[in-house]
C-alpha cells in the first residue's frame, strides 16, 4: 500500500483506490502521528479546522479509512481504537527518502516526516447567526454521585430532555452529538455563540440507591440572563415526570405564549419499568462508539430491556439502530441479516408507539437498503418532522 501526499493518492500495487477528501486526510493525520493516540478533539480541530461535526461523522470516516487499507472495525489491525481517547495508526510503515527539490514526495504504507503537513486550525469562525425561533442547546449535566459508574445515568436524562424539546416543532434544538462536543465547558456564551443559539440549558445529576437530585437552569446566553434555576428531589420511579417537567419548564420560559398542552401532544410513551428505561441509559454510551464490542454491548442492554418492557418502542428503535449501524461495523456477518433486524425492531417500535422518530428513522435506512426508496423516503420523512434536529434523518452525519 502507498501513499501519495502530493498527489492526495492511495494506491495498491501502482492502482488508485477511491476515497473521499476527509478520509484521505484522517488517514494522513494519523499516520503522521502513529507515536501516539490521536484524539477526536485533535482530528475536529485539524481536518475540520473547528468546523462543527457530530462523532457519528468522524466514526464513519474512520471506517471507510479502516476499509481502503484493508482494515475493520473488529479486528483493528492498521488502525486502532483507544476508548475514550481517540486513534492510533498501528500498521507497520516503511519511509521512502525525502523527495529531490521540485518532486512530489512520495511513502510507501504512510506519509514521510517532511511532506507537507495538514492545514493548521483556522482561526475561531465568526458566531452563527440566530435561527428564526427559539434556538436552544442542552450542555450534558454533570454527573455528581461521585461514582463514574454513574456517568451514563446522567448522559441519558439530558439525551431524554434533548429528544422532549426537539419534538416541539417551532423550538430548534441542537442535536445530541454538537451538544456533547461541549462537556465540561462552562462559558456558555462561547457555546452558544458558536452553536448559533440563544439559550442554554445545564444542569447536574446526582443519584443515590432510589433517590435522584437533579438542578438545572435555563439561559439566555445572548444577554447574559438566567430565565429560571430549580432544584428537584424525587424518587427515581418518578423520573418520567421529572423529565416532562423540566422540558416543560424549559418551553414554559421561552415562550410562554405557547401553551404546555401542545409539549403534552407529542410526550413520549414512558416504559413501564424504571429498570428497563435505566438499561437503555446504560446503553446509549455503547451505542454511540463505533466499535463491535461496544454495539454488541448496547444490544445486550436493550434486549434485556424489552424482555423485562416488551412495549417499550424507544428501546426497540434503538435495538434496531444498532443493527444499523452494524451495517458498516460487523462485515462478518451478511447485511441482509442486520437488514432483517432493523427491519423487525423498528417496525415494533412504531407498532407500539407511532411517534418515537428513531423507530422511523431505523425502517426508512433499512428499507433503503431493501431498495425501496418511496416506504423509505416515507418514514424518514416522518422522523424528521418528529424530530427535526435529526441529523441522521438528514443525513447531516
Amino acid at each position: 500500500m502507498e501513499v501519495d501526499a502530493g498527489r492526495q493518492e492511495l494506491r495498491r500495487s501502482g492502482a488508485v483506490i477511491p476515497i473521499e477528501p476527509q478520509v484521505f486526510d484522517v488517514l494522513m493525520y494519523l499516520i503522521q502521528h502513529r507515536d501516539r493516540i490521536v484524539s477526536k478533539d485533535e482530528l475536529f480541530e485539524i481536518v475540520w479546522q473547528r468546523r462543527f461535526v457530530s462523532d457519528a461523522t468522524l466514526n464513519s470516516r474512520i471506517s471507510a479509512a479502516r476499509r481502503a487499507i484493508g482494515d475493520n472495525g473488529s479486528e483493528q489491525k492498521v488502525i486502532r481504537t483507544a476508548h475514550k481517547r481517540g486513534f492510533r495508526f498501528v500498521g507497520e510503515v516503511e519511509e521512502v527518502g525525502a523527495a529531490p527539490a521540485g518532486a512530489e514526495p512520495s511513502v510507501a504504507d504512510a506519509r514521510t516526516e517532511d511532506a507537507p503537513t495538514l492545514a493548521p486550525a483556522a482561526e475561531p469562525t465568526e458566531p452563527l447567526p440566530l435561527p428564526n425561533k427559539p434556538s436552544i442547546a442542552v450542555l450534558p449535566f454533570e454527573n455528581m454521585s461521585g461514582d463514574p459508574e454513574q456517568e451514563y445515568f446522567a448522559d441519558g436524562l439530558t439525551e431524554d430532555i434533548i429528544t422532549g424539546l426537539s419534538q416541539q416543532q417551532w423550538f430548534f434544538v441542537i442535536a445530541r452529538n454538537s451538544s456533547f462536543t461541549y462537556k465540561g465547558t462552562v462559558d456558555v456564551r462561547q457555546v452558544a455563540s458558536q452553536l448559533g443559539v440563544r439559550y442554554i440549558l445545564e444542569g447536574s445529576v446526582r443519584k443515590s440507591a432510589n433517590r435522584v437530585r437533579v438542578t438545572g437552569q435555563l439561559i439566555d446566553a445572548t444577554l447574559g440572563n438566567h430565565l429560571w434555576a430549580e432544584r428537584y428531589d424525587r424518587e427515581l420511579s418518578d423520573i418520567f415526570e421529572l423529565q416532562d417537567e423540566i422540558t416543560n419548564r424549559v418551553i414554559g420560559s421561552v415562550s410562554p405564549q405557547i401553551l404546555i398542552a401542545e409539549a403534552a401532544r407529542v410526550r413520549r410513551k414512558p416504559p413501564q419499568s424504571i429498570r428497563a428505561w435505566d438499561l437503555v441509559m446504560q446503553a446509549l454510551p455503547h451505542m454511540w462508539r463505533m466499535t463491535t464490542e461496544d454495539h454488541g454491548r448496547a444490544q445486550d442492554l436493550l434486549l434485556e430491556a424489552v424482555a423485562l418492557d416488551p412495549d417499550y418502542a424507544h428501546a426497540y428503535a434503538l435495538l434496531g439502530w444498532i443493527y444499523v449501524s452494524m451495517f458498516n461495523l460487523d462485515t462478518g456477518k451478511p447485511i441482509h441479516e442486520f437488514t432483517e433486524r432493523a427491519l423487525d425492531a423498528g417496525t415494533k417500535a412504531v407498532e407500539l408507539d407511532d411517534q418515537e422518530p428513531w423507530g422511523h428513522l431505523v425502517l426508512g435506512l433499512a428499507l433503503a437498503r431493501r431498495r425501496r426508496p418511496e416506504p423509505a423516503l416515507m418514514h424518514l420523512s416522518k422522523a424528521i418532522e418528529l424530530n427535526p434536529s435529526d441529523v441522521f434523518g438528514r443525513g447531516d452525519q
